[in-house]
């Protein structure tokens, strides 16, 4: 009887803990609604966890009320989230508490390869952590997100072709035994949803599709508050569903994927001849200074993103679609044609219909769900709080 008594004290403990790790922070009423324990359970778990040190509690107002805030202490680690996209490299450096310390970002040259890549983002790591006066001892991992599906057993990408330079490396591999520390890696589609779905605009819903626009078009799916990846980890991969039956040849080897209309390279080339040389950067500042070229080229590619996403809405069912990446930041020049076709292509839902809203964290989503990942994918905090009490 004392042993399962135990069991059952080491099991609620792991629940809070896994509550507040994953939500940053939460109120002991909220804390005892999420996890279905009582009031005075949580509140006795709370009350050990902050003599071991592992949490902090501070006052906090809550409707109009004073309540008790609980968030994982600073000293139970550091995470660092790294997104690795097709041009620029972001990181971001919080602590378990989800609080954000420093980001940096930097610019990639084209077709960067892995090893020198994963050389900067190794240096940056130890910047980072030496400019807020930490080391790598106080790192529980770190989360990189990379622009193709992933197989997250492996950290390797499942497809080859679709990101030149790291076909078969084994990316959390190498980056772990660069620093000495767990190393998780995923597609940054799903590390925009994981954050959204999280911190952001899809935190209300447990079902829900993140659909990044920028480079390239990719989704993440959220299901029941936790990512479908599928298996190998291609599920959401819409910028490779064939649009142009006599398009152009794409990067996975198929003809008239989706990224070869709306992906970045196709949007520059069609503004070319009316336009010059421009940027991703250009259009997106073109289209929200109201150039009418821009836009239109802009609204076509929401259309056409919105079909596809539509046929995506109507497999998964999600309660709200959520638009990110640089494209976003176009506004409703990218949602409303997008917002329009899915209106009309998914049966309406009168129960619950289908909301597509703006990403609410714009172009932190991926590097700061790395950092979530890292979070979620690892027990050391449980562990550390094991150590500390002795059980």
């Amino acid at each position: 009887m004392a042993g399962s008594q135990s069991a059952l004290r080491e099991a609620n403990r792991a629940m809070v803990v896994e509550t507040i790790r994953r939500y940053g922070g939460l109120t002991q009423v909220e804390l005892a609604a999420a996890t279905g324990l009582s009031a005075a359970t949580v509140s006795n778990i709370v009350r050990e966890l902050q003599g071991a040190g592992a949490v902090d509690v501070r006052t906090t107002i809550r409707s109009g009320r004073r309540a008790q805030l609980v968030t994982m202490a600073r000293g139970t680690g550091l995470a660092v989230g790294v997104h690795i996209g097709v041009r620029q490299m972001s990181l971001t450096l919080a602590d378990s508490a989800h609080e954000v310390l420093i980001e940096q970002s930097l610019p990639l040259p084209h077709e960067h390869r892995a090893d020198t890549s994963l050389d900067r983002a190794a240096l940056m790591v130890v910047d980072l952590l030496e400019r807020v006066g930490s080391s790598l001892g106080e790192l529980l991992g770190i989360g990189i997100g990379l622009p193709a599906p992933v197989d997250v057993a492996t950290g390797t990408i499942s497809v080859p072709g679709i990101l030149r330079g790291w076909d078969d490396v084994p990316v959390a591999q190498v980056m772990s035994k660069r620093l000495g520390v767990p190393v998780f890696v995923d597609n940054d589609a799903n590390l925009g949803a994981l954050a959204e779905s999280r911190l952001g605009a899809s935190r209300p819903f447990q079902d829900s599709v993140y659909v990044r626009v920028a480079h390239g078009t990719g989704a993440g799916i959220v299901l029941a508050g936790q990512l479908h990846r599928g298996f190998a980890g291609t599920a959401g991969e819409i910028g490779h569903v064939q649009v142009d039956a006599a398009g152009d040849v794409c990067m996975c080897g198929s003809r008239g994927c989706l990224n070869t209309v709306t992906g970045g390279p196709a949007l520059i080339e069609t503004l070319r001849a009316s336009r010059g040389p421009l940027t991703m950067a250009d259009i997106i500042g073109l289209a929200r200074r109201g150039d009418p070229g821009c836009r239109q080229v802009v609204g076509d590619a929401g259309a056409l993103i919105g079909t596809v996403v539509a046929g995506l809405a109507i497999a998964v069912n999600p309660q709200c679609v959520v638009v990110g990446g640089e494209l976003a930041e176009t506004g409703e020049t990218l949602l409303a044609p997008m917002r329009e076709v899915i209106r009309r292509r998914v049966p309406l839902n009168h129960i619950a219909p289908l909301e597509v809203l703006k990403a609410e964290l714009g172009t932190r989503a991926e590097s700061l769900g790395a950092v979530l990942l890292v979070l979620e994918s690892t027990d050391l905090l449980t562990h550390w709080f094991d150590d500390q009490t002795g059980s």
